[in-house]
């Protein structure tokens, strides 16, 4: 460590990409060393290897298992879709030719919080069916949903025992309501310690979060959704179109 120009961490950083690229330090799906050892290795404080991999952690590269130790993020298939048009998980990896299916899952009849009675506009405390669950490649976790409905909208016995993971298909097979449109927030939000123990992770690794209101043609909200997504695992994009302009 050298460069008194660039900040540690990030030389660090440098360091383990070069021996991640050529093997010397850990190969695909492999432990790294303790912080310890890298600490020893490169001459720093454990403090700057943990500022380091918790980095390349939020980048993708690598994941912390609490106890256990880091390992290096075997490249996975990724489920790439534009956010355009609303499609459930199950849709876009059957696009694409790959397989996920429903791990850990909880159907729950129970009140509204705050915050769901108003993303559903209905008055606060009102009866709503909570569908949450972990969605999994292979043996991977990469994704937690959670989809809150109005129990006039979906009953925990629609869903039957045969449910695989998609509220929204659910839905659309159904074909009534008829739907409208999502509105849906992005953001990038630390894991809290629920949601780091359902998708293997540490407490505060990055996710994606997609917040989602989910629109009937009347104008109703039919189901109120977050997502949390681990990244790696998915990529989306956005067509961005060129208004043309007007010329005389």
């Amino acid at each position: 460590m050298v460069h008194k120009n660039i900040p540690l961490a990030q030389q660090v950083i440098s360091e383990i990409l070069a021996g991640l690229k050529t093997k010397g330090l850990a190969g695909p799906g492999g432990l790294l060393p303790s912080e310890a050892e890298l600490g020893r290795r490169y001459n720093v404080s454990r403090a700057t290897i943990r500022e380091a991999l918790s980095r390349l952690e939020q980048r993708g590269v690598v994941v912390r298992r609490h106890g256990v130790g880091t390992f290096v993020i075997t490249p996975a298939p990724v489920i790439e879709a534009g956010l355009e048009q609303l499609d459930s998980i199950d849709t876009l990896a059957r696009r694409m030719g790959l397989e996920t299916h429903m791990g850990e899952a909880v159907i729950e009849e129970r009140m509204a919080t705050a915050l769901e009675a108003q993303r559903l506009q209905v008055p606060p405390g009102s009866p709503v069916l909570s569908v949450s669950r972990v969605i999994m490649m292979g043996a991977q976790p990469v994704a937690y949903l959670v989809d809150v409905v109005a129990p006039s909208l979906l009953t925990r016995q629609e869903l039957g025992e045969a449910f695989s993971g998609s509220v929204l298909d659910v839905l659309l097979q159904r074909g009534e309501p008829a739907l409208s449109h999502s509105r849906t927030d992005i953001t990038a939000e630390a894991a809290n310690p629920a949601t780091a123990r359902k998708l293997g992770l540490r407490r505060g690794a990055m996710l994606l979060k997609l917040e989602a209101q989910l629109f009937v043609r009347d104008g109703r909200i039919a189901d109120y959704s977050l997502s949390y997504f681990v990244p790696g695992h998915f990529r989306f994009h956005v067509v961005r179109r060129i208004q043309a302009s007007t010329t005389f």
